[in-house]
């Protein structure tokens, strides 16, 4: 088992772990979950060796073979069969010993001694799985999104995300007692996502992974280890039940703080009251030794949780966008186009909430850059809506953001290139203040976006976007960096957004929570998935099944005498159609899109009076206090006594806007029921 004792860990003159004690036992799947610099890889580089404890004790036992995903990019010409089947160290370590083995054994021919550990070397490696090493690292490759033609392609040819990807295929790879994994889902899509999901539940070590992602944290983990104010915390359960035990263990520890201040507030009382008396002297000094005595409950400390919200739009368009007989794809230099997507007819209309799905690969990113004005149709036609104002965030954030650049730099472009409709906002003040709202603060403001994390640089685009006041998102895997917190800020600004959503997420709780209907992308098409995200994870995990059924077919086949089987070809399986829900889906959530769209109208016009209404309650409020702080100096009499009549109409009249405030949030809140 892996035991902390009063450990203690520091990040330069940072402390970051004080006096944390915890037990993980074998076999256990736990989630490592805290804000963004508490301390998790802190923590996970004492696992895996590359940190020492400043103070404490830590232990874990000494024969388990750890595995990790690498972060360095990997820069080889290896195949990537190769490079993954590489990950398998014990492998490659019965290989070493073999290899010795036969050239001593080709020098002393005779030796039986060589000859018996030669026999003993061939055994470990049948053990070791030798004979299943390619199929079973291909398999993991497939899993992880990859086609059948590019198991022998050199892993230099791939991208970034792809090979990321393929160091996570070599960790897994790797036998292993303890599995680290640090946000194994960011250059994931869904399709791979739902197959690394099912390959950790089956897996027999001990499991310790940092995530963002609370269903993949729900799927396979059963222990939370939770780090806040430097301490560390184990609760029993995946993710969900560590959020209801955490919100209940709050709750009481915010009782037993309340209960406490007023005992002490009590106790102080009597000792302010009697400490002078001499009869009541001995009574007062027994309380006050009482309260040095008592240890005190530590208030609970609200946490300054991220959050934010889009404007209302100027207009909403309907239709949004039509897309008539149209293909979408690249062009390419000395090279015809290469479509992706063909026969696109689509509409999108004021209001729709749509999650575009499909598995790596299938053409979700074209369809939404080409949207966004990134990229132009090379068929057919894309008709905007009179006024369609896009915002896109795009699933890279360097696509649109200048790595030289500060933050207050990309809004003083931004509100100079939106012109007049903006300028009543521009001045640096307000643009840092905007800034602000978003977790820009200080020196921030002006540090280069190239040196910020994602989450940093994922938070800019986001401020970016909800200063352009959009009528239409286009959000490219927007959760990717985003630490939990934040990920529930952004579903609130999206389900109080009035415009309309267009979403590619491998974030199924994100999903779940913001849209109504869903698209699927595949086989070239665009076509409407009529089921829910239970459905299309059911339909991933049958089309993978039958994608290895015809991988195998299509193996076997090579042999063919044809000029195409002389190269495998990426399987291509007929889409399956998913279960059809007792009552159609996609009929209920066109309905409660309806019926949301109604509730924003209804309360539009509350909403506007309620600004109204708390804009006038600021401004009287401020006046009142201007007035009481003149009354406070030497003034004529006319003069207080025409302060007095103003200052008695204020009052008046902040108490009738604070009746009609409260009557106009019950009236919003009966409007959304």
């Amino acid at each position: 088992m892996i035991t902390l004792k009063n450990v203690v860990l520091r990040r330069s003159s940072k402390v970051l772990l004080d006096g944390a004690s915890v037990t993980i036992n074998p076999g256990e799947k736990v989630g490592l979950v805290g804000r963004n610099g508490a301390g998790k890889s802190t923590l996970f580089a004492l696992f895996n060796g590359t940190l020492h404890e400043d103070g404490g004790d830590f232990s874990m036992p000494r024969q388990w073979r750890l595995a990790q995903v690498a972060q360095n990019m990997p820069e080889t010409e290896e195949t990537a069969t190769d490079f993954v089947v590489g990950g398998d160290t014990r492998l490659a370590e019965i290989r070493q010993t073999l290899s010795e083995l036969e050239h001593k054994h080709a020098q002393a021919p005779d030796d039986h001694d060589i000859g018996m550990e030669l026999a003993h070397a061939y055994t470990e490696l049948a053990d070791a799985g030798e004979h299943d090493a390619v199929p079973r690292a291909q398999a993991l490759i497939l899993g992880l999104g990859f086609k059948v033609h590019e198991l022998d392609q050199p892993v230099n040819s791939f991208s970034g995300g792809w090979r990321m990807r393929l160091q996570l295929a070599r960790a897994l790879m790797c036998p292993s007692d303890l599995l680290l994994l640090d946000e194994p889902t960011n250059h994931l899509d869904l399709d791979a996502l739902v197959w690394l999901e099912s390959w950790l539940q089956r897996y027999a070590g001990t499991m310790i992974v940092i995530s963002h992602d609370r269903e993949f944290l729900d799927a396979v983990t059963d222990v939370t280890l939770h780090i806040e104010h430097a301490g560390l915390n184990r609760y029993g359960g995946n993710y969900s039940k560590f959020e209801e035990m955490r919100a209940l263990q709050m709750e009481q520890q915010q009782a037993a703080f309340a209960r406490q201040q007023d005992k002490i507030a009590h106790l102080q009382k009597f000792i302010d009251r009697f400490k002078a008396k001499a009869s009541k002297a001995k009574q007062a000094q027994s309380r006050v030794k009482a309260l040095e005595r008592m240890e005190k409950v530590a208030p609970l400390l609200a946490e300054a949780d991220f959050s934010f919200e889009f404007k209302e739009p100027d207009n909403i368009p309907n239709p949004m966008l039509s897309i008539s007989d149209a293909a979408f794809g690249y062009v390419q230099e000395d090279a015809p186009a290469k479509v992706i997507l063909a026969g696109v007819n689509r509409s999108v209309l004021a209001g729709q909430r749509i999650g575009i799905l499909g598995a790596n690969g299938q053409g979700k990113s074209t369809l939404v850059k080409t949207i966004a004005r990134e990229m132009g149709a090379l068929a057919g036609t894309v008709t905007e809506g009179k006024g369609l104002n896009i915002g896109y965030f795009a699933q890279q954030e360097l696509d649109v953001l200048h790595p030289a650049s500060s933050p207050l730099e990309h809004m003083v472009r931004l509100a100079r290139d939106l012109g007049a409709s903006s300028r009543e906002r521009s001045t640096e003040q307000d643009l840092r203040g905007f800034l602000g709202s978003f977790n820009f603060s200080g020196d921030m403001v002006k540090q280069p976006v190239g040196t910020m994390s994602g989450g940093e640089k994922a938070r800019l685009v986001l401020a970016m976007m909800v200063w352009q006041r959009p009528n239409l998102l286009l959000l490219d895997e927007p959760t990717n960096h985003l630490d939990l917190a934040t990920r529930e800020a952004l579903a609130v600004a999206l389900n109080e957004f009035e415009g309309t959503l267009m979403l590619v997420s491998h974030d199924r709780a994100l999903l779940r929570s913001v849209c109504d209907e869903f698209w699927l992308v595949g086989r070239g098409k665009v076509t409407d998935f009529d089921g829910d995200l239970d459905d299309y994870q059911r339909y991933l995990l049958e089309e993978a099944k039958r994608q290895r059924e015809l991988a195998k077919e299509a193996g076997r086949a090579t042999a063919a005498s044809s000029p195409e089987a002389s190269e495998p070809q990426a399987p291509v399986a007929a889409p399956v159609a998913a279960p059809a829900p007792a009552v159609s889906s996609r009929e209920q959530r066109q309905q409660e899109a309806q019926e949301r769209q109604q509730r924003q109208e209804r309360q539009k016009p509350i909403k506007r009076e309620l600004a109204k209404a708390e804009a006038r309650m600021a401004a009287a409020g401020a006046e009142r206090e201007q007035i009481e702080a003149r009354l406070t100096q030497p003034l004529p009499p006319a003069e207080i006594a025409e302060a007095g009549k103003r200052l008695k109409a204020l009052t008046e009249e902040i108490e009738g806007l604070e009746e009609l405030w409260l009557r106009l949030t019950d009236e919003l809140e009966a409007a959304g029921a």
